[in-house]
């Protein structure tokens, strides 16, 4: 994965940049989701695997495909993906995209990981709370784990909280082993 990551990282930068200068951190965002979900079909996989269907082919498939919801810069990245057999790294040119925007724009990931659904009210006070930590905008993203018996993990980046129950009993069982 790291080897993809870093095969796809001056594409995401040069994407970025490119943005930047026409303010269109939004709509590259949504070009390359979509280039990310068309990629990741299973038959448009096979196409872009088989050695047999030339790159200018592969490029303008996609192209055709996305109909009107790329723009012209758009289309001239999928041609050079396409140019360079890098269709298949769109959804990690996608990911290194989002860091980019996402740092660019002071905004930071924050994954909950709760036992049970949380309320409004205390996915509010842990996006606040994380806000005030890491001193920049927080999108909150919450999943149910079971397994925590109780109590929530919170990830931002390199920072881990572990608040579980589950947590708690394996710092306990490590203590008294």
């Amino acid at each position: 994965m790291a080897e993809k990551t870093t095969l796809a990282r001056p594409y995401a930068l040069a994407a970025f940049k490119v943005a930047s200068e026409d303010d269109q951190l939004a709509l590259w965002s949504e070009m390359l989701a979509f280039l990310a979900a068309v990629v990741e079909d299973a038959t448009m996989k096979g196409i872009i695997a088989d050695p047999r269907v030339e790159a200018e082919a592969q490029g303008k498939l996609i192209i055709e495909i996305a109909g009107g919801r790329l723009s012209e810069r758009g289309q001239n990245f999928v041609k050079v993906l396409a140019e360079n057999a890098r269709l298949g790294l769109v959804p990690e040119i996608q990911a290194v995209y989002e860091e980019a925007r996402a740092k660019a724009e002071k905004r930071q990931k924050v994954e909950v990981v709760s036992a049970y659904k949380l309320t409004v009210r205390f996915e509010t006070m842990i996006a606040d709370a994380m806000k005030k930590r890491l001193g920049c905008e927080v999108d909150v993203d919450s999943r149910i784990d079971r397994s925590l018996i109780g109590g929530v993990i919170i990830r931002a980046g390199d920072t881990v909280i572990d608040a579980s129950l589950r947590g708690r009993l394996q710092g306990l069982a490590s203590a008294l082993g």
